[in-house]
């Protein structure tokens, strides 16, 4: 797989999955997520994908200070709904925490338990609430991508009446610039509460 080589060079999410360790999946538990990696799995890389990822990451900074956040002892509480685009927001944030709604790990003899870790339409003046489970302290994170980026002007740029060979030829490359540009200015397009 080619990709641009900022996918790697993003800062990295680490943190310690006592299921994973239980498991003997990795190493002390410790688990490295990478940009990379949520591009992957979500299949496409967007400043949609790439905010939830900074999101998360700022997030956990937050609730967690100096310590490696706990994967699996996080509840994720989001503003928007499945009708609209916090699904793959859902999913990214789903990806790196492990919180899941309905449909993850039951867990292993009343531990490790992933369901009902995840919820829609909370009632929050951001997009998403962290919560630990071990402390109940929460932040709230706020992704406010248009103080510097216009993704729908490059994608207009693409599909829109106006668009021309040029810009349907450039569209990719234009686009994943955009990404860089959110992803290297966290504090221009975050904000933690």
């Amino acid at each position: 797989m080619e990709y641009p080589q900022f996918f790697t060079e993003t800062e990295h999410i680490v943190l310690k999955d006592e299921l994973s360790e239980f498991l003997g999946s990795s190493k002390d538990g410790i688990i490295d997520i990478s940009y990379l990696e949520i591009v992957k799995m979500a299949g496409h890389s967007c400043a949609t994908v790439a905010g939830a990822y900074l999101m998360a990451k700022e997030g956990l900074k937050a609730l967690y200070g100096n310590e490696t956040p706990k994967r699996g002892e996080i509840k994720i509480e989001l503003s928007g709904t499945l009708e609209d685009n916090t699904g793959v927001v859902a999913m990214v944030l789903s990806n790196i925490t492990g919180a899941t709604d309905n449909m993850g790990f039951l867990g292993v003899m009343g531990k490790f338990n992933r369901r009902g870790l995840l919820s829609y339409g909370a009632n929050i003046n951001s997009n998403v609430r962290l919560t630990r489970l071990d402390t109940n302290k929460s932040v709230e994170v706020k992704y406010n991508p248009q103080n510097i980026v216009h993704p729908g002007e490059i994608m207009q740029s693409a599909i829109g009446p106006n668009a021309t060979a040029e810009t349907k030829s450039t569209f990719g490359v234009r686009w994943q610039e955009m990404v860089k540009t959110v992803l290297e200015n966290a504090n221009s397009v975050i904000e933690v509460l």
